[in-house]
Formats: structure tokens, sequence, C-alpha cells
């Protein structure tokens, strides 16, 4: 559950992904291909080279044109990356 949980590490990891870290220890390096297609402030994200300029503001990720995701939506998207992962190392 979220709990107004910060981003406190982000490292681009090439393509369309982060590793994002919480400053509950909550991490996961996710794909973000998926808010290409999200409207136009997130088409813009299609150049790697905007795309890898992320950076964290007010707790959550944010990239020079504007765009932005809930910190609630990422901290949700850890969490099943975790899941996730436990699955296939079981």
């Amino acid at each position: 559950m979220w709990n107004f949980n910060d981003i406190k590490k982000l490292e681009y990891q090439g393509k369309y992904s982060y590793f994002v870290e919480f400053d509950d220890g909550l991490s996961a390096t996710l794909d973000f291909s998926w808010l290409l297609e999200r409207g136009p402030v997130f088409h813009e994200l299609k150049d790697e080279n905007l795309f890898s300029q992320a950076r964290i503001e007010g707790g959550t990720i944010s990239w020079p044109n504007g765009a932005d995701i809930a910190p609630e939506t990422l901290y949700e998207r850890c969490r099943q990356a975790g899941s996730d992962d436990t699955m296939q190392r079981a």
C-alpha cells in the first residue's frame, strides 16, 4: 500500500526503462513504454533523448516537457514487479 512514499533514487537503464527506488526501500526496474501512447505529452517521450532526461520532482518522476506520473501508480508498478520477480525465482 502506498503511504505517500517519495521516490528517492532514479537511474536510467536504457531504452524506456528506469530503476526506481522509494523511500521505504521498495524498488524495481520498470519499463515505461506503456506510457508512450497515453496522450500528446507522453508521445514526445518516444524521443529517447528526451525520455532519458527524467528527474525526481515532488517525490515522483517528471520530464522536461512537463510529463509526470502519479507516484502511487509507480509504487503499485514497483510492487507488482517485485511480486513477479519473486514468482519467477520460486
